[in-house]
């Protein structure tokens, strides 16, 4: 994957000892293999994310954004880099899901 996705949140003060970690790496890739899957958040990515997980949709919405807020407070000029383009407040957890699967 990119410049590996694992890296990235390592960089941005996420560890595997969350579960919103892994939760997220597996939102990233599916968001590259099927792009349209960042219009339907709720509708399609997390559930499919939650079906790995042995979870709801809304846990995993809840664990990826304690993984944004964490990223935010970590380290937001590398967000912010990472983005883009201007970011001035913490990205939603679909757009940071959106961030990351951009990257090379």
């Amino acid at each position: 994957m990119s410049m590996n996705c694992h890296d990235t949140l390592k960089r941005l003060g996420i560890t595997p000892n969350y579960i919103g970690y892994h939760q997220t790496i597996t939102a990233v890739e599916l968001a590259k293999c099927e792009p349209d899957m960042l219009c339907l958040v709720t509708k399609s990515l997390y559930p499919e994310v939650a079906k790995s997980y042995g979870s709801s949709w809304k846990t995993v919405e809840r664990n990826i954004r304690s993984v944004v807020s964490m990223a935010w407070e970590r380290n937001p000029d590398l967000l912010r880099e990472l983005a883009g383009y201007p970011l001035d407040s913490k990205p939603r957890a679909a757009q940071f899901i959106a961030i990351l699967a951009d990257q090379p």
